[in-house]
């Protein structure tokens, strides 16, 4: 209902603030009932900044809020969210790749060999990421023309790469020491900010974007909402569910190389803890895993938060068992809360609030 305005405002400022303070509470129901859907991955912001609150006032005296100690988060996080731009599309495309972080020693091991072989640091990044492409592209094409479930296939690709990370080496160390690769791939920085958290920037401009604003992505969530409608639409969908793939292990070989950059060695254990992270970054970060939905900033900044979470927990004083174990509860209540839609009618007021803001928009 829109308030005629007088002539003199000052003469009725009862009409101001009250149309101020419903204008308010629309807006403000409106972002909660967002949130409250999973639409809304800005809410992650205010979750993040919550966590930080607590951390901050508990480890008060360990330097947790130090500058030091941010920039280790975001560097550490940076594999995390290079993972979790791809898996943000597979999981739109109602897919899942369990392999994305088996990929990571095989990588990181193809990558250390060729730099110990002398070769030029950029075409061993290159092969290293070609090698995650094409275990991206066999995962696609086995889910997409034998139709097998692709659970089913990276969790066997899962176990290969594990075996095949050992195999590479005999599960020994290659330490690197070319300092261009070292300082473009992790150890660099450039002023204060290291090289790492460029690595997560590009991801998340380039992934964003693209699902967000471009053709291709309206085809991925189409492929993931409805498959046969959108086969009816023209969309091929086979060619979707392999691109996504391959963009996966793409993403899996690249944080691989990034971990060579870190740690200056290429090691089997690389990255083995990091598909639970990485499951957790996107679901937090508002993809539905029946697909469909996904947001790409959502999941970035849910990668933060994760690895906010696991860096406090270090400081802490617990360990990696503990850490693997939060992240699981924060997926299985992810998953509740964004599956909950019989108990979301009790929010009538919030409903209501909506339906009044569709009409003014009407």
């Amino acid at each position: 209902m829109q308030l005629a305005e007088p002539d003199n405002l000052t003469e009725r400022p009862e009409l101001v603030r009250d149309s101020a303070g419903v204008r308010l509470k629309r807006w403000l129901g409106w972002v909660l009932w967002r949130a409250y859907r999973g639409d809304n991955p800005g809410i992650l912001i205010g979750a993040m900044l919550v966590i930080l609150a607590a951390f901050a006032f508990l480890l008060r005296d360990t330097g947790f809020m130090g500058a030091a100690n941010l920039l280790a988060i975001v560097r550490v996080s940076s594999t995390i969210t290079v993972m979790t731009v791809p898996t943000v599309y597979v999981l739109c495309a109602s897919e899942i790749d369990l392999s994305i972080a088996s990929v990571i020693p095989v990588a990181a091991l193809i990558a250390a060999v060729l730099l110990s072989w002398q070769v030029n640091f950029v075409l061993a990044a290159l092969v290293a990421v070609a090698f995650g492409a094409v275990v991206g592209l066999v995962n696609g094409l086995a889910t997409v023309f034998f139709r097998i479930p692709s659970f089913v296939v990276t969790l066997g690709s899962m176990g290969i790469m594990q075996g095949l990370a050992q195999l590479v080496t005999h599960t020994n160390t290659i330490s690197i020491s070319d300092d261009q690769f070292l300082f473009w791939f992790g150890a660099g920085s450039i002023g204060a900010i290291p090289i790492l958290a460029f690595w997560s920037l590009g991801a998340l401009i380039v992934g964003s974007v693209i699902l967000s604003y471009t053709a291709l992505g309206r085809r991925v969530l189409a492929t993931g909402a409805n498959a046969n409608a959108a086969r009816f639409s023209g969309i091929r969908t086979g060619r979707v569910k392999v691109g996504v793939m391959v963009a996966s292990g793409t993403a899996g070989a690249l944080a691989g190389v990034l971990y060579d950059g870190q740690y200056a060695a290429g090691d089997f254990t690389l990255g083995s803890t990091d598909l639970l992270s990485v499951i957790a970054a996107a679901i937090i970060g508002g993809c539905s895993l029946s697909g469909g939905k996904g947001s790409v900033v959502g999941a970035v900044v849910a990668s933060l938060l994760v690895g906010t979470l696991n860096n406090a927990l270090v400081l802490a004083g617990f360990g990696a068992p503990d850490q693997l174990m939060a992240q699981g509860i924060i997926i299985v209540a992810a998953v509740i809360v964004s599956s909950r839609s019989g108990g979301r009618s009790v929010w009538k007021w919030l409903t209501a609030i909506e339906d009044m803001r569709r009409r003014d928009q009407g």
